[in-house]
């Protein structure tokens, strides 16, 4: 699925903003990231306080291989029913979003990345 298709699936839910990212597509909400799009896949944030519905969807994790290991990001596909269905998408964005909220709140603020001027 391109960026177009993205903004248009998601487009009765709320706007989204695409950008490229290793890749695949991010998708944000404003500045926080909740989806992932690789190989045609749509993939959502998690959190252990979401997981579980993803888990119970037979939903599958993003994984990718790094230093010959698997690794995974906190992703789960997206189910099927929810290309299909625009309540049940908003169900699942809700939570992606949820989750994307919690891990921004968790992280801390990041200083200015400027050195001070010399003397």
């Amino acid at each position: 699925m391109d960026a177009e298709g993205i903004r248009e699936l998601f487009a009765d839910i709320l706007p989204v903003r695409v950008r490229r990212l290793f890749g695949g597509l991010g998708v944000y909400d404003g500045e926080m990231i909740f989806a992932l799009v690789f190989k045609g896949d749509i993939y959502l944030k998690t959190s252990p306080a979401t997981l579980e519905h993803f888990v119970a969807a037979g939903c599958r994790p993003f994984t990718y291989e790094a230093r010959s290991r698997e690794r995974a990001l906190g992703y789960w596909s997206l189910p099927d029913a929810a290309l299909d269905d625009t309540d049940t998408l908003r169900i699942w964005t809700n939570l992606a979003r949820e989750a994307a909220r919690q891990k921004a709140s968790r992280l801390k603020p990041r200083g200015s990345r400027l050195r001070p001027p010399l003397p």
